[in-house]
């Protein structure tokens, strides 16, 4: 078990005073303070990659409120709608996901999965973490462990949520400290979409910049104390790799969505979670190691009332168009290899309609579908009972998913970073604070 340090007591991003004082960019009056937070120092080399995975990004295609499992990817007969047949010769989902259906030969499901926690803040931050919320210890996102673990490629952040989720806390990195969390986008479907710490004013050029930064170097050399050089050290790398980032026109070129056609655009669909999958799959081709797409309403997937309705006339459209064009469009530009594609909620919903014609929360049993980056698609982890309501085959944890998508990053998943009284916090944690295992039916 490979152990890490991490700190206790880390509250949020240096404030701007701590800006100024060492000659940080918002000197020129530039709002970078999220590029900041979300470039990440070099992948920690000796974190060797032992996994011998293929990937090297992943796509978390968040569905926030818990997707019903029994309406989309574990079709059953206490469903009002029909299982349909797919280009997998035995396998079914849903006759909501026509298009994803044709996909299955590159979509794996996982029809087994289960978490412990069943209301929809303690559900994300799990399902963001692999642990249960504590009063003393924030623990880091599943995001910022890939940042950490990776690094930043092509001087682009290399976590970035699109756009805003609910729960914030959860996608954040903890205490793991803050150049590990995510760079977070305004919504990608508005006119116009820009990312403002990405674009200098009008009245600063790229030779200020220069000239500014070489007086700083001047008077941090006066100013900077024995005691605080590593602290210093720490918001070089921010300057630095937030200057590469802002001066670097491939970084703005990937966050340019006026840059796709038309056409490309209106097959992810024009609604903020179709521009959010499109804009996390041109992100992890020029470079992002982690992109979470959620971009539905706040807990739109959370159908306590109408859940038939719902599903069939905005939710179900909405992911079979997005996903259907993102597994194409990752084949298409040879990316499927190098890109995990994973794709859930925090929790699936009851097996019984309510009163009020919808289902409710249900973390016992649940499902989920991952692709690419080296799994292998076509194939059903574990089964459900006739209701998919208790999971009958091959339980699988959240933790188990991590190690899954860890072992085909390269990453070594029965890592555990060590807090300051010494407990190690695994970072593919599964039930009862133990480590994960990955899926290794779903390599090969």
């Amino acid at each position: 078990m490979r152990e890490i340090q991490l700190q206790r007591g880390v509250t949020g991003t240096p404030s701007r005073r701590d800006f100024l004082r060492i000659g940080s960019l918002p000197f020129f009056g530039i709002g970078l303070e999220q590029t900041l937070r979300a470039a990440a120092a070099p992948g920690d080399s000796s974190a060797s990659a032992t996994g011998g995975g293929r990937a090297s990004s992943v796509i978390l295609v968040w569905l926030s409120g818990g997707p019903p499992q029994m309406d989309t990817f574990d079709p059953k007969t206490n469903s009002n709608f029909k299982p349909i047949s797919t280009n997998v010769p035995g396998i079914q989902v849903s006759e909501l996901l026509p298009k994803i259906a044709q996909h299955m030969d590159t979509l794996s499901v996982i029809r087994s999965m289960h978490s412990p926690e069943n209301n929809h803040p303690e559900g994300t931050y799990y399902g963001m973490t692999g642990h249960r919320p504590s009063p003393s210890f924030r623990f880091p996102s599943w995001g910022s462990i890939v940042s950490r673990e990776l690094g930043s490629r092509n001087d682009l952040p290399p976590y970035v949520v699109t756009p805003p989720l609910s729960y914030g806390h959860s996608y954040m990195s903890g205490n793991m400290g803050p150049q590990y969390n995510p760079m977070i986008t305004p919504d990608p479907s508005q006119e116009n979409f820009t990312i403002p710490d990405l674009t200098l004013p009008s009245s600063v050029s790229p030779e200020l910049i220069e000239d500014r930064q070489a007086f700083l170097k001047v008077v941090d050399r006066e100013y900077r104390s024995r005691e605080e050089f590593e602290r210093y050290q720490s918001m070089d790398a921010y300057q630095r790799q937030a200057l590469k980032m802002i001066l670097a026109p491939d970084v703005r070129k990937a966050f340019d969505l006026s840059r796709e056609p038309d056409s490309v655009r209106e097959a992810y669909g024009k609604d903020r979670f179709g521009q959010s999958v499109l804009l996390a799959r041109r992100l992890v081709e020029a470079g992002c190691r982690f992109v979470t797409a959620e971009g539905f309403n706040h807990s739109e997937w959370d159908t306590h009332i109408k859940n038939d309705k719902s599903l069939s006339e905005n939710l179900a459209p909405r992911l079979d168009r997005a996903l259907s064009t993102l597994l194409t469009e990752l084949k298409e530009r040879g990316l499927l290899e190098s890109t995990v594609v994973v794709v859930m909620g925090e929790f699936g919903r009851t097996p019984d309609i309510n009163p009020e014609a919808g289902r409710d929360h249900w973390c016992h049993c649940w499902s989920l579908a991952m692709a690419g980056g080296g799994i292998a698609g076509g194939r059903v982890i574990g089964a459900s009972d006739e209701r998919a309501a208790k999971v009958v085959d091959r339980m699988v944890t959240v933790g188990d998913m991590y190690a899954t998508v860890y072992k085909a990053l390269g990453i070594d998943w029965s890592k555990a970073y060590i807090g300051k009284d010494g407990r190690p916090i695994y970072i593919a944690n599964s039930l009862e604070d133990k480590p994960g295992s990955p899926v290794h039916e779903l390599f090969g």
